[in-house]
């Protein structure tokens, strides 16, 4: 394994093992010593990551024509019976030191000449990207630096964070990308075992809106700050997406940007979709049921899919691309 790597950083990122002793990371809150073995998510304190590379299957305003530059982290907290990125979520990837996420973020930046950094479900390593972030982003003076990170950071979450795991990324994060899985506990338990998903999603999205605000988009209409709230509409579960629109809308308005996907993809062949009550597939009168539920409630300019989105090709191979040197 990678042992911690000693950089310069501000003081108060230089105690990294005592996030992970007693792991409180997640709402799980497990306890457990992740310096020791692996967490309820199954990681150790150690950096895990599947891939590094430009990515283009994100919302157009994070794409542009440069595309986002995505770093998928190995494992997963929420654990979604469905799980389109499910090799990930149980190890697949290389062990990294947070040197070398740094090199890999300035990588990206200014040679891939990505149009952002795009952290994909790093919550179980918060403190360790932290870290890294802090680092390359130290003063005013060197902010356009090659050795300094200058376009904005998304922090792409499953939308099931602790207040304070958050509040370790403000001021680092420009933009949250954040899924609202359900708003019904039920289904929530059902499908990621978790009850307690949406009052904790809900109370997340309120913590990532207070740091980075309403959205603000640079001329050539990419996202510099602000939240976007991901909803997938899982087949078999059409009404509960009209009641997380709903939830949406009514706690936020047009303060988040709202995206609809429909990109619902069985990657595991031995999921018993009848036993979670699911369906292969969303009908397109299901995802437009869906849509004219969002036009109805007033969300404006949300994003949403053509048809045929659900495929294989939004999964990338984790095997380590553009991470190891």
């Amino acid at each position: 394994m990678v042992s911690f790597c000693t950089l310069s950083f501000p003081e108060e990122y230089t105690a990294l093992a005592a996030w992970y002793e007693r792991c409180s990371l997640c709402p799980r809150a497990c306890g457990i010593d992740r310096l020791e073995r692996a967490g309820v998510c199954g990681a150790s304190d150690v950096l895990r990551i599947g891939r590094a590379a430009l990515h283009w299957w994100e919302e157009p305003c994070l794409v542009g024509e440069q595309g986002s530059g995505a770093i998928f982290f190995s494992h997963c907290a929420l654990g979604c019976v469905y799980c389109q990125n499910k090799a990930l979520a149980q190890g697949a990837g290389v062990d990294v030191s947070v040197e070398r996420l740094a090199q890999v973020m300035l990588d990206l930046q200014n040679e891939q000449r990505a149009a952002n950094i795009n952290l994909v479900t790093a919550s179980h390593y918060a403190p360790s990207v932290a870290r890294v972030l802090r680092s390359l982003r130290r003063s005013e003076e060197d902010q356009h630096s090659d050795a300094m990170l200058h376009i904005p950071v998304v922090w792409n979450s499953a939308g099931y964070e602790g207040q304070a795991t958050l509040q370790l990324l403000d001021g680092l994060v420009d933009i949250y990308l954040v899924d609202f899985k359900y708003a019904n506990p039920k289904t929530a338990q059902r499908l990621s075992h978790a009850q307690d998903y949406p009052d904790i999603a809900l109370a997340a999205i309120d913590e990532m809106l207070s740091q980075v605000g309403e959205p603000q988009f640079d001329e050539n209409g990419l996202l510099r700050k602000g939240v976007i709230v991901r909803h997938l509409v899982l087949p078999g579960y059409v009404d509960d997406s009209l009641e997380a629109l709903s939830v949406i809308h009514e706690r936020f308005g047009n303060r988040v940007l709202v995206s609809i996907m429909n990109q619902f993809t069985v990657v595991d062949s031995d999921l018993d979709l009848r036993a979670y009550g699911l369906e292969e597939m969303v009908s397109d009168e299901d995802y437009e049921r869906v849509l004219d539920h969002a036009d109805a409630l007033g969300i404006e300019d949300y994003f949403w899919q053509e048809g045929g989105a659900a495929s294989e090709s939004f999964v990338p191979a984790f095997d380590g691309t553009g991470v190891l040197c």
